[in-house]
């Protein structure tokens, strides 16, 4: 009775940190709307997480010191942190700019399949006929999705899904790449290592390219960025690892589906976007190969 209680608890957690991530890209096309620039409203989402990942990095600086880390290692977090949340980060918000909320994520869904298609190619992993059915028929999702998307917006659209593709290629990187990491730190501390460097990686950027000045903006864009920060980053970044601890990986691909889905409600509730039957049903058959190819995994 507590195991399913426990269960349905994992379920919950699950569901609501994923809906909280999928509010980011909805967060950041509405600071868009307060004429905010990509390396600004990128620059105030780490300023307002650096703190909390500083005192992560803090209260966790002590475990795993069993563990022998050498210089090596703490180089190779630099590297994930700049490629796997800075990168993946701007690519991002840059895409946004070009595309809708709801079609960023349908396409920044895809990772799990580039986490594959990246093991396949570096660490020789073997993709089975399920798993390339999968990935065949999440990017035939993406395919039908774009197909109208472009004929409604022009090609701007493929400028856009580039940059959300390359987001998601970063992403799943620093996914394949901390991979052997993560037993070393752990996954509190090498997570707050590894934002810190990107939080770190943005404040250069910012300094080096922009001149607009940072309390120049209305505040309804400060309190997007703390909301982004706090709500669509820290929060639900604790939410779905307690969820995975819970239910498991597996279970998790599931809930995981929630995403895409949370993102097309919220941006038509609050961006007044729609999307046609034919880029919902493309959404529909991503989610499928994802669930399918992350099910797979899990086994």
């Amino acid at each position: 009775m507590q195991a399913t209680r426990n269960f349905w608890y994992g379920i919950g957690i699950g569901v609501l940190g994923v809906v909280l991530f999928s509010s980011k890209a909805v967060m950041v096309k509405l600071a868009y709307k307060y004429e905010v620039d990509v390396i600004s409203i990128l620059l105030l989402r780490m300023l307002f997480s650096f703190p909390f990942y500083v005192f992560i990095a803090y209260i966790y600086r002590n475990k795993n010191k069993d563990v022998l880390l050498n210089k090596k290692d703490y180089t190779w977090v630099i590297f994930f942190g700049l490629v796997g949340y800075y990168l993946a980060s701007y690519f991002d918000f840059v895409g946004l700019t070009y595309i809708k909320a709801s079609l960023e994520r349908i396409i920044l869904f895809l990772y799990p399949t580039i986490v594959i298609l990246l093991n396949k190619l570096f660490l020789k992993r073997v993709i089975t006929k399920i798993q390339s059915g999968a990935i065949a028929l999440t990017y035939l999702g993406i395919v039908i999705a774009f197909w109208d998307e472009v004929a409604i917006s022009g090609s701007d659209t493929y400028l856009g899904g580039v940059f959300i593709l390359l987001s998601a290629i970063t992403y799943a990187s620093y996914l394949v790449g901390s991979d052997w990491l993560i037993p070393k730190f752990g996954v509190m501390k090498f997570t707050a290592y590894a934002m810190i460097v990107s939080c770190v990686c943005v404040f250069i950027h910012y300094n080096i390219i922009s001149e607009i000045n940072l309390f120049s903006f209305t505040w309804e864009v400060y309190v997007l960025g703390f909301l982004i920060a706090v709500f669509a980053t820290v929060i639900p970044s604790f939410l779905v690892s307690t969820s995975i601890k819970m239910i498991n990986s597996s279970n998790f691909a599931i809930v995981a589906g929630v995403g895409p889905v949370s993102t097309i409600a919220l941006a038509a509730i609050f961006l007044n976007e729609r999307l046609t039957l034919l880029q919902l049903f493309g959404a529909l058959v991503v989610i499928l190969g994802i669930v399918l190819v992350s099910l797979k995994k899990g086994k």
